[in-house]
Protein backbone atom coordinates (compact mmCIF):
# COMPACT_ATOMS: atom_id res chain seq x y z
CA UNK A 1 0.00 0.00 0.00
CA UNK A 2 1.21 3.36 -0.77
CA UNK A 3 1.77 6.12 1.58
CA UNK A 4 0.95 9.07 -0.07
CA UNK A 5 1.38 9.08 -3.41
CA UNK A 6 -1.45 8.09 -5.81
CA UNK A 7 -0.99 5.47 -8.60
CA UNK A 8 -1.18 8.15 -11.06
CA UNK A 9 1.35 10.12 -9.55
CA UNK A 10 3.72 7.28 -9.55
CA UNK A 11 2.79 6.09 -13.08
CA UNK A 12 4.12 9.61 -13.65
CA UNK A 13 7.32 9.67 -12.04
CA UNK A 14 8.16 6.20 -13.59
CA UNK A 15 7.75 7.54 -16.67
CA UNK A 16 9.03 11.11 -16.75
CA UNK A 17 11.36 10.90 -13.92
CA UNK A 18 10.27 13.55 -11.63
CA UNK A 19 6.79 14.81 -9.66
CA UNK A 20 6.00 18.15 -7.48
CA UNK A 21 3.82 17.87 -4.26
CA UNK A 22 2.01 21.66 -4.69
CA UNK A 23 2.37 22.86 -1.07
CA UNK A 24 2.96 19.75 0.36
CA UNK A 25 4.56 20.75 3.92
CA UNK A 26 3.59 22.92 6.49
CA UNK A 27 4.11 26.38 6.73
CA UNK A 28 6.31 26.37 10.13
CA UNK A 29 8.99 23.82 8.70
CA UNK A 30 9.72 26.14 6.07
CA UNK A 31 9.87 28.85 8.47
CA UNK A 32 12.16 27.19 10.73
CA UNK A 33 14.37 25.78 7.65
CA UNK A 34 14.40 30.09 6.92
CA UNK A 35 15.55 30.77 10.49
CA UNK A 36 18.20 28.10 10.01
CA UNK A 37 19.47 29.59 6.63
CA UNK A 38 19.67 33.24 8.90
CA UNK A 39 21.96 31.49 11.12
CA UNK A 40 24.25 30.54 8.78
CA UNK A 41 24.10 34.08 6.94
CA UNK A 42 25.09 35.14 10.15
CA UNK A 43 27.73 32.39 10.08
CA UNK A 44 29.24 33.48 6.88
CA UNK A 45 30.00 37.10 7.46
CA UNK A 46 33.17 36.26 9.44
CA UNK A 47 34.22 34.11 6.71
CA UNK A 48 36.74 35.14 3.73
CA UNK A 49 36.56 32.00 2.11
CA UNK A 50 34.16 28.42 1.79
CA UNK A 51 34.94 26.16 4.36
CA UNK A 52 33.36 22.11 4.93
CA UNK A 53 29.87 23.74 6.43
CA UNK A 54 29.34 27.18 3.88
CA UNK A 55 30.21 27.49 -0.09
CA UNK A 56 30.48 30.82 -0.54
CA UNK A 57 29.02 32.66 -3.84
CA UNK A 58 31.38 35.08 -5.49
CA UNK A 59 31.11 38.45 -4.24
CA UNK A 60 30.34 37.68 -0.97
CA UNK A 61 31.54 39.92 1.71
CA UNK A 62 31.08 40.44 5.37
CA UNK A 63 28.56 43.34 4.82
CA UNK A 64 26.69 41.00 1.93
CA UNK A 65 27.01 37.77 2.76
CA UNK A 66 26.32 35.26 -0.15
CA UNK A 67 26.50 31.55 0.42
CA UNK A 68 25.86 29.66 -2.89
CA UNK A 69 25.58 25.87 -1.07
CA UNK A 70 25.06 24.87 2.69
CA UNK A 71 26.86 21.33 3.03
CA UNK A 72 25.71 19.07 4.45
CA UNK A 73 23.14 20.13 6.40
CA UNK A 74 22.09 17.76 8.24
CA UNK A 75 25.06 17.24 9.94
CA UNK A 76 25.09 21.10 11.64
CA UNK A 77 21.12 21.23 11.54
CA UNK A 78 19.04 19.82 14.29
CA UNK A 79 15.95 21.27 12.23
CA UNK A 80 16.91 19.72 8.54
CA UNK A 81 18.39 16.51 10.19
CA UNK A 82 14.51 16.02 11.76
CA UNK A 83 12.91 16.48 8.39
CA UNK A 84 15.10 14.23 6.54
CA UNK A 85 14.21 11.40 9.20
CA UNK A 86 10.02 12.90 8.71
CA UNK A 87 7.68 10.86 6.76
CA UNK A 88 7.30 14.05 4.95
CA UNK A 89 10.75 13.05 3.10
CA UNK A 90 10.79 9.54 3.39
CA UNK A 91 7.13 8.21 2.79
CA UNK A 92 7.53 9.72 -0.77
CA UNK A 93 10.82 8.27 -1.40
CA UNK A 94 9.20 4.62 -0.33
CA UNK A 95 6.35 4.57 -2.10
CA UNK A 96 8.67 4.78 -5.17
CA UNK A 97 11.96 3.47 -4.66
CA UNK A 98 10.74 0.61 -1.39
CA UNK A 99 11.02 0.29 1.98
CA UNK A 100 14.65 0.37 2.59
CA UNK A 101 16.56 3.97 2.21
CA UNK A 102 20.03 4.79 2.97
CA UNK A 103 21.28 8.08 2.33
CA UNK A 104 23.57 9.50 0.31
CA UNK A 105 23.93 13.44 0.65
CA UNK A 106 22.20 16.51 1.60
CA UNK A 107 22.86 19.97 0.36
CA UNK A 108 20.85 23.41 0.27
CA UNK A 109 21.46 25.38 -2.74
CA UNK A 110 20.87 28.61 -2.57
CA UNK A 111 20.74 31.77 -5.38
CA UNK A 112 20.90 35.08 -3.90
CA UNK A 113 18.64 37.74 -5.25
CA UNK A 114 19.61 38.87 -8.75
CA UNK A 115 22.78 36.78 -8.83
CA UNK A 116 22.99 33.17 -7.68
CA UNK A 117 24.95 30.77 -9.73
CA UNK A 118 23.50 28.44 -12.71
CA UNK A 119 23.91 24.86 -12.47
CA UNK A 120 24.77 23.33 -16.14
CA UNK A 121 23.15 20.53 -17.48
CA UNK A 122 23.79 17.31 -15.57
CA UNK A 123 23.18 13.84 -14.67
CA UNK A 124 23.15 13.14 -11.06
CA UNK A 125 24.09 9.11 -11.52
CA UNK A 126 27.62 10.73 -13.76
CA UNK A 127 29.00 11.84 -10.40
CA UNK A 128 27.76 8.74 -8.41
CA UNK A 129 27.29 5.39 -10.58
CA UNK A 130 25.62 2.83 -8.41
CA UNK A 131 24.81 -0.87 -9.02
CA UNK A 132 21.38 0.24 -9.97
CA UNK A 133 19.20 3.51 -10.55
CA UNK A 134 16.61 3.48 -8.06
CA UNK A 135 18.19 6.69 -6.68
CA UNK A 136 16.12 9.90 -6.13
CA UNK A 137 16.58 13.42 -4.99
CA UNK A 138 13.89 15.36 -3.05
CA UNK A 139 14.40 19.16 -3.11
CA UNK A 140 12.31 20.76 -0.58
CA UNK A 141 10.95 24.51 -1.94
CA UNK A 142 12.04 27.30 0.30
CA UNK A 143 11.33 30.40 -1.75
CA UNK A 144 8.65 30.75 -4.30
CA UNK A 145 9.75 28.59 -7.39
CA UNK A 146 9.16 30.94 -10.43
CA UNK A 147 11.00 30.74 -14.18
CA UNK A 148 12.61 34.46 -13.14
CA UNK A 149 14.51 32.57 -9.73
CA UNK A 150 16.43 29.80 -11.71
CA UNK A 151 13.83 27.01 -10.82
CA UNK A 152 15.46 23.28 -11.55
CA UNK A 153 14.64 22.20 -14.93
CA UNK A 154 14.37 18.71 -16.44
CA UNK A 155 14.09 16.83 -19.61
CA UNK A 156 10.92 14.59 -18.89
CA UNK A 157 11.84 11.30 -19.78
CA UNK A 158 15.64 11.12 -20.00
CA UNK A 159 15.67 8.91 -16.99
CA UNK A 160 15.12 6.24 -19.42
CA UNK A 161 17.88 7.15 -21.63
CA UNK A 162 21.58 7.06 -21.50
CA UNK A 163 24.13 8.24 -18.87
CA UNK A 164 26.11 11.14 -20.87
CA UNK A 165 29.27 12.04 -21.19
CA UNK A 166 29.95 14.79 -18.51
CA UNK A 167 33.76 15.08 -19.27
CA UNK A 168 35.58 17.11 -21.49
CA UNK A 169 39.58 17.62 -22.84
CA UNK A 170 39.98 14.39 -20.82
CA UNK A 171 38.74 15.54 -17.14
CA UNK A 172 35.50 14.85 -15.60
CA UNK A 173 33.44 18.48 -15.77
CA UNK A 174 29.93 16.75 -14.65
CA UNK A 175 28.29 18.98 -17.47
CA UNK A 176 27.21 18.44 -20.80
CA UNK A 177 25.68 20.70 -23.72
CA UNK A 178 22.13 19.26 -24.29
CA UNK A 179 21.61 19.85 -27.89
CA UNK A 180 25.00 17.99 -28.76
CA UNK A 181 23.66 14.97 -27.35
CA UNK A 182 20.19 15.40 -29.91
CA UNK A 183 18.34 16.97 -26.55
CA UNK A 184 15.54 19.90 -27.79
CA UNK A 185 15.94 22.76 -25.31
CA UNK A 186 12.26 23.25 -26.09
CA UNK A 187 11.24 20.13 -24.23
CA UNK A 188 12.91 20.92 -20.88
CA UNK A 189 10.42 21.44 -18.10
CA UNK A 190 10.52 24.11 -14.93
CA UNK A 191 9.61 22.98 -11.54
CA UNK A 192 7.97 25.66 -10.80
CA UNK A 193 5.78 25.78 -7.12
CA UNK A 194 5.06 27.46 -4.11
CA UNK A 195 7.21 27.90 -1.23
CA UNK A 196 6.43 24.12 0.69
CA UNK A 197 6.70 21.97 -2.52
CA UNK A 198 8.52 19.30 -2.69
CA UNK A 199 10.14 18.18 -6.34
CA UNK A 200 11.52 14.62 -6.56
CA UNK A 201 13.87 13.60 -9.25
CA UNK A 202 15.02 10.38 -10.48
CA UNK A 203 19.32 10.01 -10.33
CA UNK A 204 19.87 10.01 -13.94
CA UNK A 205 17.46 12.46 -15.17
CA UNK A 206 18.87 15.20 -17.05
CA UNK A 207 18.32 18.50 -14.87
CA UNK A 208 20.25 22.07 -14.48
CA UNK A 209 18.63 25.64 -13.27
CA UNK A 210 19.57 29.29 -14.36
CA UNK A 211 20.61 32.11 -12.76
CA UNK A 212 18.62 33.86 -10.84
CA UNK A 213 17.85 37.51 -12.35
CA UNK A 214 14.82 38.18 -9.92
CA UNK A 215 14.73 40.52 -6.52
CA UNK A 216 13.82 37.21 -4.38
CA UNK A 217 16.43 34.47 -3.41
CA UNK A 218 15.72 30.90 -4.56
CA UNK A 219 16.89 28.32 -2.17
CA UNK A 220 16.25 24.03 -2.53
CA UNK A 221 17.17 21.95 0.57
CA UNK A 222 17.99 18.62 -1.32
CA UNK A 223 18.18 15.24 0.49
CA UNK A 224 19.67 12.73 -1.77
CA UNK A 225 19.13 8.85 -1.36
CA UNK A 226 19.15 5.31 -3.28
CA UNK A 227 17.43 1.93 -2.10
CA UNK A 228 19.33 0.33 0.24
CA UNK A 229 21.01 -2.34 -1.97
CA UNK A 230 21.88 0.29 -4.19
CA UNK A 231 26.22 -0.02 -4.05
CA UNK A 232 28.78 2.52 -5.62
CA UNK A 233 30.65 1.88 -8.62
CA UNK A 234 34.45 2.38 -7.54
CA UNK A 235 35.79 5.78 -8.84
CA UNK A 236 32.11 7.35 -8.28
CA UNK A 237 32.39 10.65 -6.09
CA UNK A 238 30.21 8.55 -2.95
CA UNK A 239 32.51 8.57 -0.38
CA UNK A 240 33.14 5.59 1.10
CA UNK A 241 34.67 4.51 4.70
CA UNK A 242 33.49 0.66 4.91
CA UNK A 243 30.43 -0.69 5.60
CA UNK A 244 29.92 -0.06 8.89
CA UNK A 245 30.21 3.16 8.42
CA UNK A 246 27.90 2.71 5.02
CA UNK A 247 25.35 1.18 7.37
CA UNK A 248 25.04 4.32 9.73
CA UNK A 249 23.53 6.18 6.90
CA UNK A 250 20.63 3.86 6.50
CA UNK A 251 17.20 6.38 6.90
CA UNK A 252 14.85 3.30 7.31
CA UNK A 253 14.01 -0.57 6.55
CA UNK A 254 16.91 -2.88 6.61
CA UNK A 255 20.79 -2.54 5.20
CA UNK A 256 21.93 -5.50 2.94
CA UNK A 257 24.98 -6.87 2.20
CA UNK A 258 23.63 -8.08 -1.69
CA UNK A 259 23.69 -5.30 -4.21
CA UNK A 260 20.85 -5.38 -6.79
CA UNK A 261 22.35 -4.85 -10.07
CA UNK A 262 20.92 -3.32 -13.07
CA UNK A 263 22.41 -3.26 -16.82
CA UNK A 264 23.06 0.55 -16.72
CA UNK A 265 25.90 2.23 -19.23
CA UNK A 266 28.16 3.94 -16.98
CA UNK A 267 31.05 6.36 -17.17
CA UNK A 268 33.27 6.73 -13.89
CA UNK A 269 33.78 10.18 -13.00
CA UNK A 270 37.45 10.24 -13.55
CA UNK A 271 40.04 11.92 -13.76
CA UNK A 272 39.07 14.93 -11.69
CA UNK A 273 40.10 18.58 -12.35
CA UNK A 274 42.22 19.89 -9.62
CA UNK A 275 39.59 22.13 -8.12
CA UNK A 276 37.79 21.70 -4.71
CA UNK A 277 35.31 19.07 -5.08
CA UNK A 278 32.23 21.22 -5.80
CA UNK A 279 29.96 20.59 -8.71
CA UNK A 280 30.22 24.69 -9.20
CA UNK A 281 33.84 24.81 -9.38
CA UNK A 282 34.11 21.21 -11.56
CA UNK A 283 31.62 22.60 -14.06
CA UNK A 284 33.64 25.55 -14.75
CA UNK A 285 35.45 23.56 -17.11
CA UNK A 286 32.96 23.32 -19.18
CA UNK A 287 34.17 26.47 -21.33
CA UNK A 288 32.25 29.43 -20.93
CA UNK A 289 31.29 29.85 -24.35
CA UNK A 290 29.71 26.72 -24.42
CA UNK A 291 27.58 26.93 -21.10
CA UNK A 292 24.10 27.02 -21.75
CA UNK A 293 22.48 28.09 -18.49
CA UNK A 294 24.92 30.93 -17.42
CA UNK A 295 23.13 33.54 -19.22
Amino acid sequence: MAEVLSESQTASYNENGYLVLDAYLPGDVITDIRNEISRFEDEASSLTESNDRLELEEGHTADNPRIRRIRLPHKISTVMRELMYSDYILAPARDLIGPDLRLHTTKLNMKSAENGSAVEWHQDYAFYPHTNDDILAIGVVIDDMKSENGPLMVYPGSHKGPVYDHHKDGEFVGAFIPTDVGLNPADAVELTGPAGSISIHHGRIVHGSALNTSSQPRRILFYEMMAADAFPIMGSLTSWAGIEDYDTRMLCGKPTLTPRLKEIPIRIPQPLPDVPVSIYEIQKGLKKSERSLSS
